[in-house]
């Protein structure tokens, strides 16, 4: 998507007095169900961590134990591999100057990452992050997840993909719903226990979607989770930052993590049950 569309947009409601320097400090947003609508989730930040500033992220991924993050704007755009710890680079890729890297997921022993407007993919090798293979689709890319099986892509829309990872052929789509009502602008996605989470572009929400149906089952409100107080404490002065995106969830842990383009930190947080 855009970065001269959102780079002007404030970023997010902030929960005023909130602060990510104590791992016990709540920062909960209030509980409520729209109308018509799927329930609204509180969150708690349970750490706060360093993350690259200069990371326009556009997808953040697990895969047994290790962090591995896309980044996009166009001859900036990386897939690197990510210290939690310290937010470092550890090893990286660039991807060619003339596209603008989206989503990305880890299946197996290969990395997935898709682009904006190229209708051009990437598959790289896990162990050495040495790309293999090109591949096409109609299209923008903008998320990447997987069920173990597919790959799993959002364009902007409310649309799904799910996607054969050999052949690259659509296998089926998902139109994603909240109560009849279309949920667009679905960004980066990440599966969560057998559900996808998807950003929602320029919107402090998270959907937790049905991965059969496009149901959304339940929703994630993140306004806050970067604090008035990180704020002050962690931008330079001028410094740039741009809207919530990147969901990370560690199936070793069972932790979750969020952060956003050029964001100084990632959060760890724990989400509240909806029922």
């Amino acid at each position: 998507m855009p970065v001269w569309r959102s780079a002007s947009i404030g970023l997010l409601a902030i929960v005023a007095g909130c602060s990510t320097d104590h791992a016990s400090e709540s920062r909960d947003t209030s509980t409520s169900t729209p109308a018509g609508g799927a329930a609204v989730a509180r969150f708690r930040t349970v750490r706060s961590l360093p993350h690259d500033p200069g990371a326009f992220t556009q997808g953040l991924d697990f895969h047994q134990g290790v962090l591995y993050e896309g980044t996009g704007v166009e001859g900036k755009s990386t897939l690197r591999e990510v210290a939690l710890e310290t937010g470092a680079v550890v090893r990286k890729i660039d991807l060619p100057a003339n596209v603008f890297g989206e989503g990305i997921t880890v299946l197996g022993d290969r990395i997935y990452q898709v682009t904006w407007t190229s209708q051009k993919g990437y598959v790289y090798d896990r162990q050495t992050l040495r790309l293999i293979r090109e591949f096409g689709y109609a299209g923008q890319g903008w998320g990447l997840t997987n069920d173990g099986v597919s790959l799993i892509m959002s364009d902007g829309s409310a649309l799904l993909k799910f996607i054969d990872p050999s052949t690259f052929a659509v296998v089926r789509t998902v139109t994603v719903q909240d109560s009849g009502r279309d949920v667009r602008n679905l960004n980066e996605l990440e599966m969560v226990h057998g559900e996808i989470y998807a950003n929602v572009w320029e919107s402090s929400r998270v959907a937790r979607i049905n991965p059969t149906t496009g149901a959304v089952l339940g929703w994630i409100d993140l306004a806050g989770v970067f604090s008035d107080s990180d704020r002050r404490r962690y931008l330079k002065p001028g410094q740039q930052v741009d809207v919530l995106n990147g969901i990370a969830f560690d199936e070793l842990t069972g932790r979750l993590y969020v952060t956003g383009k050029w964001w100084p930190r990632l959060y760890e947080i724990t989400v509240d049950s909806t029922g």
